[in-house]
């Protein structure tokens, strides 16, 4: 997922990049308006040193909690209320639920009528 309503810094893209170009094949795109970059081409056995040079967690799928996201929110006037705060505070409390499914839905909820997120971003 893209950084929650911020932005890539060069060096974090080309942190990024380094890394892809070492265990991927170097390709990469960026979807729509989420801002997810989007790596293409890569082979199993890469996928757990790619992340381990993330200093990420592969992570669990299906219908749970993910890791949360957020919209720009508080930085339009047209918000309904303050997302990033939102976001961090959700995350901090189910820390422990976000890769180990314990809730049996996935959650959608957004910081103004513009209707941005995506399902998969909580």
């Amino acid at each position: 997922n893209h950084p929650a309503a911020w932005f890539y810094t060069s060096d974090a893209l080309r942190t990024l990049c380094d890394i892809w170009d070492k265990h991927g094949s170097g390709l990469t795109n960026m979807h729509g308006s989420t801002g997810d970059i989007i790596f293409l081409g890569c082979k199993t056995e890469e996928l757990e040193p790619t992340f381990s040079d993330l200093e990420g967690d592969l992570g669990g799928s299906g219908s749970d909690m993910r890791t949360p996201s957020c919209c720009v929110g508080p930085a339009r006037e047209w918000a309904c209320y303050d997302t990033l705060n939102a976001c961090y505070d959700i995350t901090q409390s189910f820390q422990d639920e976000l890769h180990r499914p314990m809730f049996p839905y996935k959650y959608k909820f957004f910081g103004c009528p513009n209707d941005c997120a995506i399902a998969r971003d909580m």
